[in-house]
């Protein structure tokens, strides 16, 4: 009998989904023993389900092609076969909050890859090296939830990982007004360019709900938790304003970002704070965490997704371009793999914080 947790994937058929499936081959604290979908899926082999849509450029793992996929409606069912789930699923806001809930009822923790819950006031919504005492607030939402071991914890949005690590990196020096321009892969969409030929060689210059989560995610994240109120109380700066594009790239977010900070800084100071920042997924060793979480790049043309997009297998963020600025103090970009670190491999690593704090056990 393995000693490993049994994993569900709720949305296991979609990209995402797709994306949690291939970084779990092997992992050695978790293994995929069930994979939920749509009822369309539902019953199919889950190579059968998938079809020709697999989506990544690894193989199909064996261990998964012959798990017949289960209904996602079927809560109790799927919820009795592992001991705790990702989920992956395409529906509503209001439908995934609900199902998320009724597999937390169920007493099986829910670790989101959705932006569903990301504002629920007592669900953590957490990048590991940034912000893990917010998962001290999963007590209090047991107790509205009524339960004792399930819970619902999310990861934030893909986009904030390519400039939210290095704010946080620099916050001594006190950043109160930022300006980002985030430029985003279609993989954010869960597109391919076969399915999406009309985002070769074009840009489009919006991208629904992005930009307010560009702008209010990051101050949750700095966010405290008050334990009269028994949630998250978000930070109040720095000030963020954002606009988010959607660019002929498959996979990495670029930002481009403009700081005002009230202590003036060196370049040398905070490029030394970038490369030595870390924090409790590095000191614990965690099996998916980066050993350099960021990485500076002297050169004028990094970073560049096609070079720096896997760094730390996609788990680090890259940084370069740092210069002095004429109306703000510095300037800089940031790249981050946004299915990866932004979105998949987040949420792995959260669950191994999870893990390793003792919230995920086996039941």
């Amino acid at each position: 009998m393995s000693e490993k947790l049994k994993v569900g994937i709720l949305g296991g058929t979609g990209m995402v989904g797709q994306r949690f499936i291939s970084l779990l081959e092997n992992h050695p604290w978790f293994e995929v023993t069930t994979i939920a979908a749509s009822p369309r899926s539902a019953g199919k082999t889950y190579e059968q389900a998938v079809g020709d849509r697999w989506k990544m450029d690894t193989p199909m793992p064996e261990a998964v092609k012959n798990i017949v996929v289960m209904n996602v409606n079927e809560v109790e069912q799927v919820a009795s076969q592992v001991d705790f789930v990702f989920s992956a699923v395409d529906m509503t806001k209001e439908e995934i909050k609900k199902i998320e809930e009724e597999y937390a009822k169920t007493e099986t923790p829910v670790v989101s890859n959705n932006s569903a819950h990301r504002w629920t006031p007592d669900v953590p919504m957490v990048v590991p090296e940034i912000n893990p005492q917010h998962m001290e607030v999963i007590k209090y939402q047991k107790e509205r939830l009524g339960t004792t071991r399930g819970f619902v914890a999310v990861k934030p949005n893909c986009s904030i990982q390519s400039y939210a690590p290095v704010l946080t990196a620099w916050k001594e020096f006190e950043p109160y007004e930022v300006v980002a321009t985030t430029y985003q892969a279609i993989s954010g969409a869960g597109k391919t360019f076969k399915d999406w030929p009309e985002m070769v060689g074009n840009i489009i210059p919006y991208i629904g709900g992005e930009e307010e989560k560009s702008e209010k995610e990051p101050l949750r994240i700095w966010g405290h938790v008050d334990d009269e109120k028994k949630q998250i109380v978000p930070a109040e700066s720095p000030v963020i304003t954002c606009q988010c594009i959607r660019v002929p790239v498959l996979n990495g977010h670029t930002a481009a970002v403009f700081v005002k900070f009230k202590k003036k800084p060196t370049k040398e100071q905070l490029i030394e704070a970038l490369v030595n920042y870390s924090g409790v997924p590095q000191e614990l060793n965690l099996p998916s965490a980066p050993k350099q979480f960021i990485q500076y790049l002297e050169e004028d043309n990094r970073p560049q997704v096609g070079m720096d997009v896997n760094f730390e297998h996609g788990m680090g963020i890259s940084v370069g371009r740092l210069r002095e600025d004429t109306v703000y103090d510095w300037k800089f970009v940031g790249l981050s793999h946004n299915t990866v670190r932004g979105a998949a491999g987040g949420a792995v690593l959260c669950a191994e914080l999870l893990k390793a704090q003792g919230y995920i056990t086996k039941k």
